[in-house]
């Protein structure tokens, strides 16, 4: 018996500006470093990213329309309490995720040592095993304001199936992929 699978894509992108006094978040994991990242939540701009990613990938917008940083709510929230907000929207739609591809752009400070943390933390708010989720990072050769050290960004790619024997609920057509 064979069964469509939908399945679905999608992209984040996020930028934050360095700042003094703030702790540094990145995929719910606090990095030890002299600066954190400006915003209205915590700052975590890896979840962000994975957040518009996941958001992207059936059409429901991005995070400032989820989460408006001008709502007094969010001032301050960590963001992996956002996440999984996201999550049971998804969820909720007969999508789970298959599997996320994320990097890092920044040049200091280094991630290697924090790369496993971030891994599991992330796998662990998205009900995966780590081994569906990549965190590679890289600098940008000293150009622009992330290659000045002055930001940091993340972009985030994930891949959505429709949960087994659920509706995708989305009300976009996408082609099914038979499934083995």
């Amino acid at each position: 018996m064979t069964r469509e699978l939908a399945l679905r894509i999608g992209q984040g992108q996020d930028i934050h500006a360095f700042a003094p006094g703030r702790p540094l978040w990145l995929g719910g994991v606090e990095i030890p470093h002299d600066q954190g990242l400006a915003g209205h939540s915590d700052a975590d701009a890896l979840v962000h990213a994975v957040m518009d990613a996941l958001l992207g990938a059936l059409a429901l917008g991005d995070i400032g329309m989820h989460f408006p940083d001008t709502d007094p709510a969010y001032r301050g929230i960590s963001s992996m309490t956002l996440l999984a907000q996201v999550r049971r929207l998804i969820e909720s739609r007969g999508y789970r995720v298959v599997n996320l591809d994320t990097m890092i752009c920044c040049e200091r400070p280094r991630i290697g040592p924090y790369r496993e943390a971030i891994r599991s933390s992330l796998a662990a708010a998205l009900g995966v095993d780590a081994g569906a989720v990549s965190v590679k990072a890289g600098t940008r050769e000293k150009f622009d304001a992330v290659g000045r050290g002055e930001a940091l960004e993340c972009h985030a790619i994930v891949l959505l199936a429709a949960s087994a024997g659920l509706d995708s609920g989305s009300g976009a057509s996408s082609p099914g992929l038979p499934s083995t």
